[in-house]
């Protein structure tokens, strides 16, 4: 008769996901210290040693970080995690046209939800932005990092934490589309700003309609110089651009 093995859960990880349930409750508070290594070995009733590597979890995991000798609770950074998922999701062998399909949906919705919360201070943002794109774009440079940026102060003007944890992975892998653009069609710089100024005007307005209007317009025009350029689709994005 087969019998199957009996899969035991490490010590160290019954110690870090107790924890880390207690932390996502709110029981243990963000930049309050933990207890002591000694404390958690006895509440929990095992050795330093897997209370240590329960607490290293913790903080690979960006929920624990070190301040002198005390180890605190901290919330994850969105480019922290923006960053893990963009590198799973490169290992996967996501496609130009998978990141594509992506950003059709969420941008729009960005644009839109903007539109109907975003703030003056928040709009003063955006217009640094678009005075910075058309310098560069004046001066024959590119517009890279300025465009993720103009696309970011866009989502966090939606006042939504999951779409803005959403959508930043995606972002940070249409980079390598906008690489592969830039230096075969110089106009796409003044293309890109045209798009730019568009969705600032419709979102200064408060005109949501034209804000996702002028959103997808600027990724159809993504999408058509991707095309132009030769590059697949369907082939997966590079792991360095």
């Amino acid at each position: 008769m087969d019998i199957p093995k009996l899969q035991m859960t490490p010590a160290y990880r019954v110690v870090s996901d107790d924890l880390r349930q207690r932390i996502v409750r709110g029981e243990i508070l963000e930049g309050q210290a933990f207890p002591t290594e000694s404390d958690l070995a006895e509440r929990f009733g095992v050795h330093r040693s897997t209370i240590r590597e329960g607490l290293r979890q913790l903080e690979q995991e960006g929920l624990l970080k070190r301040m002198g000798k005390r180890l605190v609770v901290t919330i994850p950074q969105h480019r922290d995690l923006a960053h893990a998922a963009e590198r799973a999701l490169r290992m996967r062998q996501v496609t130009f046209r998978d990141v594509w399909e992506v950003a059709c949906t969420v941008e729009p919705m960005c644009a839109h939800l903007a539109a109907q919360r975003i703030s003056k201070a928040e709009l003063a943002l955006l217009k640094i932005n678009l005075d910075k794109t058309a310098d560069l774009v004046d001066a024959g440079q590119s517009p890279i990092s300025a465009t993720i940026e103009f696309h970011a102060l866009v989502a966090e003007a939606t006042h939504n934490q999951a779409l803005l944890l959403a959508r930043a992975p995606v972002s940070l892998l249409m980079r390598s589309g906008y690489a592969a653009i830039a230096p075969a069609l110089p106009q796409s710089g003044a293309r890109l700003l045209e798009a730019h100024r568009h969705v600032y005007d419709a979102l200064k307005k408060h005109d949501a309609e034209s804000a996702v209007a002028w959103t997808q317009k600027h990724l159809m025009d993504h999408k058509r110089g991707l095309e132009f350029v030769g590059l697949d689709m369907n082939s997966p994005i590079p792991e360095s651009d």
